[in-house]
This record gives C-alpha cells, structure tokens and sequence, in this order.
C-alpha cells in the first residue's frame, strides 16, 4: 500500500463503441448495470463467453447516449472487439480499437485529481483511493502537484499489495469470474440478464467457493519466484503463482491462485532449484 499519492505513466486499450444501438447491445453484454450510468460514469465489468468464462475485466464509461468508452489493459482490445462483434446482429453499433496513454494515480488523494480526458474514472483498489486517466491527449498532460511519479515496476507492486488482478496473469480464458476477486464490484446482480450470466450468478448464490482464490504471496530478497511457479503447502500441491515485482528492500512480492482447501496465511513453498524456497502466504486486502 502506498501512504503518499503517486503516478505512473501508463497506457491503456480503449474500445470505442458508437451508434443508436450501443446502449442496449452493451447493457446485454456486459456484467454491470450500463443503463444506469449517466454521461461521464465509469464502472469496471465482465466481459464474458455464453458459458461465464473470461474474456476481459475492462472499465465502461458513458461519453454521450450513442458512445461509450471500454478501457481494459493493453493487448486486450481486439479480444474484447472479436467478442463483442460475435453476437452484435443487425445492431447499429461499431466498435474501434485504440491505445491511449494514461496517468493512474493511488493514494490518498487521487480522487480529488480533475483532468481534461474522455477517462477520468476512479479505481480504487483495496484500501487505496485511485485514479485513471485516459485519452489520446494525455501524454501532454502535467502529473499533478505532489505526486511522486513512479516506474511501471514500481505501481505493478502496489497493484500485486493491493490484489488487483492484471490480464494475461491472474484473468484468461480459463478464469472462473469469482476467482478473480472482483464479481463485486464489476457485476451486477439486479439488471437482468447479461451472456455468461449464469456461472456469475450460480456461484454467487453458493457463497463464491471456486475451487481457487487469489491471495498473497511474500518472500525474503533472493528468493527464486517466477509467475508460472507451483506453489505447495506442507508438500502438497497448493496453488500457481501468476504475478511478481521485487519491492525497495529487494523482497518478493506475488499473486497466488490457491486451492480452497489451503488456508490463505501461512507458510507454503515455491519450487525452485536446489530445492523449495519458504514463502509467506497471505489474505488479500477486502475491495471496498
């Protein structure tokens, strides 16, 4: 977690969705309730195949009636365009793929940061406030007075603390939507129906017991973890780890997808050559 407000220079995909029909095709293709956002609103959502396995966490945004704005992490647009044109039949509704730069801010503060983007859309993680802000003009833009500008290394770290999870690493094709951590606040469960809606709401309804969940994962400078790694616990197979960054100190911070049946705190192993290296395992911060 980061107790000062910081910066990074990023960039973001960014699928624009434009005609008379892209409110009402979205609202039955996305997870969140797109009706009810009003001109500049942003909310995160599921993008998801008929049977309820991933194809993006992306974030929609309400730029006028007949357009919205669909920013996911980079390299994901044109899966979230091929998904969206498979099931748009005599829909009067295009969408174009871009990348923009982006400035994400966390910490205290962030939400109070105004820009002049087509993005400006809070994104908080746990614990910490949070901003990001997108458009094809932001690589002009100043970062904001008192924040530290940071690495892209550097605000991965925060991210992997806070548990959010990054596409490609902790979200593929095969990720259970409940796994991931955030059904919560990227789902709505009083819109009605949506494509993929019945895994989303099967588990929700069971208590949210998939068989993996994403925690925590810390380890002394030195020691050898590497996103793919097996992880055990008490010599038996436990969990996968899916995302890495070193911290200041040189300590090694991750993401887990751990078997249910393990518990999340903890001490597990990482295989590593000559032999399993000892890590903690920990619980991820509750989202807001």
């Amino acid at each position: 977690m980061t107790a000062t407000l910081v910066a990074a220079r990023l960039e973001r995909d960014v699928v624009i969705a434009r005609g008379p029909g892209t409110a009402d095709y979205l609202q039955g293709q996305l997870a969140q309730d797109v009706a009810a956002l009003g001109d500049g609103d942003s909310a995160w959502s599921l993008l998801l195949e008929p049977q309820g396995k991933m194809v993006a966490v992306l974030r929609i945004t309400r730029a006028t009636v007949d357009e919205y704005l669909l920013d996911v992490d980079t390299g994901w647009a044109d899966a979230v365009v091929a998904r969206l044109e498979r099931f748009k039949l005599r829909t009067a509704c295009d969408f174009t793929a871009v990348r923009w730069p982006a400035i994400s801010y966390r910490g205290p503060g962030a939400e109070a940061v105004e820009a002049d983007a087509p993005i400006v859309a809070a994104a908080a993680w746990a614990g910490v406030e949070g901003v990001d802000v997108v458009g094809p003009d932001v690589a002009g833009l100043e970062v904001v007075a008192g924040a530290e500008l940071v690495t892209a290394g550097q605000f991965d770290l925060l991210r992997i603390g806070a548990g959010w999870p990054a596409m490609g690493a902790e979200i593929d094709a095969s990720t259970i939507p409940a796994a991931s951590g955030v059904v919560d606040i990227a789902a709505s469960f009083t819109k009605g129906c949506y494509t993929g809606q019945e895994l989303v709401a099967r588990i929700d309804s069971r208590g949210n017991n998939t068989p993996t969940r994403l925690v925590g994962l810390r380890a002394a400078p030195g020691t050898p973890v590497v996103a793919g790694a097996p992880v055990t616990v008490g010599g038996e197979p436990a969990g996968t780890v899916t995302s890495v960054a070193t911290d200041s100190d040189g300590s090694v911070a991750a993401l887990v997808y751990l078997r249910r049946a393990h518990e999340a705190a903890g001490v597990g192993e990482v295989g590593a050559e000559p032999g399993p290296a000892t890590v903690e395992l920990l619980e991820l911060p509750v989202r807001p």
